[in-house]
């Protein structure tokens, strides 16, 4: 293997398929990277793998290939050279090592051999569309578990017509329009990774695929079965407050100053025209604070947990939200801003 790539190519093509990479590994080849360079017609290219065994990432880059080869680098090592190179980056498969050369700096690097890169196999999908998927997961992601004895929970549910996520306390849904696919569970770290902008989705209900020009990972889904999150959504709550969303957000974060514990609950006292907040803390005292809020029905007070309060508040964008009470002890529903979008949270005993 032997070939000529610009520095800014082989840093974006690293960058993009790094991010699978662990940070810790048991089995060097995870580690890795593995190169494919591929001669045509005088031009050629560079393919860039990385795996955790989970997902599979790919990029390309062009690149002036005089010898075709593959080869498995380290790739933090690779990523941290081409980052520093001074100018476009020659690289040399000499047995097993990997000469790097870029200005007048060398390296020369350990590998493993290609053979030993994991085969994630070729996979038959059900259904193919094209969509925002990042846009459509990033107001729900918040709610995403990560507790592992519930590991249905720990990533979006993804149908049709909606994206969902949950861990019980907070649930977050998002409006969808696809074509018909049976649902599927997408795993909390490939949801990290999705393409800002429109990509191809191929999905079955073992593996799911994004495509961009760029990029293309390949994932398992969780197998699992996703609870009946329709059941438990508000329809009954008749009680509506209408609420600057920044104002309430500054406020539970102001008044949850006093306590250093995240799961302590906010009391939120509504009467017409207010919301008051309040946290009390045994070892630092008492908050109170208040804000405009339009409201009209009977005085009513609710418990958040104040951390889960903010979350979710800045899934929704600024501007006014709505809140949906029925009573102090049954979920609550937030909308606002997001046509399609709707939040609940639990409440907390105060």
């Amino acid at each position: 293997m032997h070939l000529v790539i610009h520095k800014e190519d082989l840093t974006r093509v690293l960058g993009a398929v790094a991010k699978v990479v662990e940070s810790r590994n048991t089995i060097p080849i995870l580690s890795c990277v593995m190169l494919t360079a591929a001669a045509s017609g005088g031009a050629g290219g560079l393919s860039v793998m990385a795996t955790d065994l989970d997902i599979l990432a790919t990029a390309g880059a062009p690149a002036t290939v005089n010898a075709a080869g593959s080869t498995c680098v380290e790739a933090k090592l690779l990523t941290d050279i081409a980052r520093k190179a001074t100018g476009d980056i020659t690289m040399i498969l000499d047995g097993d090592k990997l000469v790097v050369k870029s200005g007048r700096s060398r390296f020369s690097l350990q590998t493993l051999p290609s053979s030993d890169f994991p085969d994630l196999g070729t996979h038959k999908y059900d259904a193919e569309f094209e969509t925002d998927l990042a846009a459509l997961f990033a107001p729900v992601a918040f709610a995403i578990s990560t507790e592992e004895t519930r590991f249905y929970l720990n990533g979006i549910y993804l149908e049709p017509t909606a994206a969902t996520a949950t861990d019980g306390h907070r649930l977050g849904t998002n409006a969808a329009d696809l074509p018909e696919f049976a649902p599927v569970i997408v795993p909390r770290k490939l949801v990290s990774l999705v393409p800002k902008g429109a990509v191809k989705v191929s999905v079955s209900q073992q593996k799911i695929r994004l495509e961009t020009a760029a990029l293309t990972l390949t994932s398992k889904l969780i197998d699992g079965t996703y609870p009946d999150y329709r059941r438990i959504m508000p329809k009954q709550n008749d009680k509506l407050i209408t609420v600057d969303r920044d104002a309430l957000m500054k406020a539970a974060d102001r008044v949850s100053t006093v306590s250093s514990e995240r799961g302590r609950a906010v009391k939120l006292s509504i009467a017409p025209g207010s919301i008051s907040l309040a946290v009390s803390s045994v070892d630092a005292g008492t908050a109170e604070d208040e804000i405009e809020a339009d409201y009209s029905g009977e005085p009513l007070d609710i418990g958040f947990n104040a951390a889960y309060l903010k979350e979710l508040l800045g899934a929704l964008p600024a501007g006014e939200v709505t809140i949906a009470l029925a009573d102090s002890g049954s979920p609550t529903l937030i909308k606002g801003g997001t046509e399609g979008l709707s939040l609940v949270l639990m409440p907390m005993r105060v």
